[in-house]
């Protein structure tokens, strides 16, 4: 079998799908990080809940990408 190069993985895995290359994404990183301090986890999971109720709630609103990007690039809206 072919010994497969950094560069020839990288360049397959930019051919897959946006789904894969999540998922792919998502293993590489987990595999550079310790067991997860399962304290440190469930703060982490607990707010993610907490912050999901907010949006559900409509306690805070979301902001478009677009509408942050043009805010650090100067650009301001009428509606702002």
């Amino acid at each position: 079998m072919e010994s497969l190069t950094v560069e020839t993985i990288i360049k397959n895995a930019l051919e897959k799908s946006e789904t894969d290359r999540a998922r792919i994404a998502e293993i590489l990183i987990s595999s550079l990080e310790d067991t997860p301090d399962s304290e440190v986890e469930k703060a982490w999971q607990e707010e993610i809940a907490r912050r999901i109720d907010e949006v559900d709630s409509g306690k805070v609103k979301c902001i478009p990408w677009e509408e942050i990007r043009d805010r650090l690039n100067g650009k301001t809206h009428a509606d702002s």
